[in-house]
């Protein structure tokens, strides 16, 4: 993808670990932080929140937003990072434009969030001169388009029994803030993810 600074490619075996790097991986971040998530339906986007929101120390019960568009997940008091920030979890599948993303707001709560955006490929790269964009794949050498599942290749139903089977992510660093590798993404080579 052109314009990023760094690429990293990490594989998992399990749901678990999905949720277990996404976990890892909130303890770098920050408010103010724009993560862009990408993958066909039943890649592990939703997991791999669940796992941010888990190791932000917000509210339990991040869910897909996709019904609702965007949820916020309040930092607890008494969680992991007291006083850290809140989760933004937002699905842009629906929205067709940067203009139908201006709409829904999220400037007001970027300065003090870590902002998650399902499909927001191509939707949100204005909300931030900094991004990490996070692409998720299901089988070795997929492709996750911008727009949602579309082509031969796209998986459009899945079997909850799925959840296990391996994945590829796919992190891309843009801007000033991603302009060198977090360290528990260069950790994650040399440990057992499954591979």
């Amino acid at each position: 993808m052109s314009g990023a600074l760094w690429e990293r490619e990490v594989r998992v075996a399990t749901a678990e670990e999905t949720h277990a790097l996404g976990s890892a991986l909130a303890g770098v971040l920050a408010s103010g932080d724009l993560l862009v998530l990408t993958g066909e339906l039943g890649a592990g986007k939703t997991t791999f929140t669940q796992g941010l929101g888990e190791g932000l120390g917000v509210r339990a019960g991040v869910i897909s937003p996709t019904f609702v568009l965007v949820r916020i997940h309040p930092n607890l008091p008494d969680g992991p990072r007291p006083g850290g920030p809140d989760l933004v979890h937002v699905d842009a599948y629906r929205l067709a434009s940067a203009a139908e993303i201006d709409d829904i707001d999220l400037e007001n709560t970027m300065d003090t969030s870590v902002t998650v955006v399902e499909w927001g490929r191509e939707r949100v790269e204005h909300l931030s001169d900094s991004r990490l964009d996070i692409e998720m794949h299901r089988r070795p050498g997929g492709s996750a388009t911008a727009g949602g599942p579309t082509g031969p290749d796209a998986v459009l139903d899945f079997d909850p029994d799925d959840d296990d089977e391996p994945r590829t992510i796919v992190f891309r660093g843009f801007g000033p803030r991603w302009s060198t590798v977090p360290a528990i993404l260069e950790g994650m080579f040399d440990a057992d993810l499954g591979h």
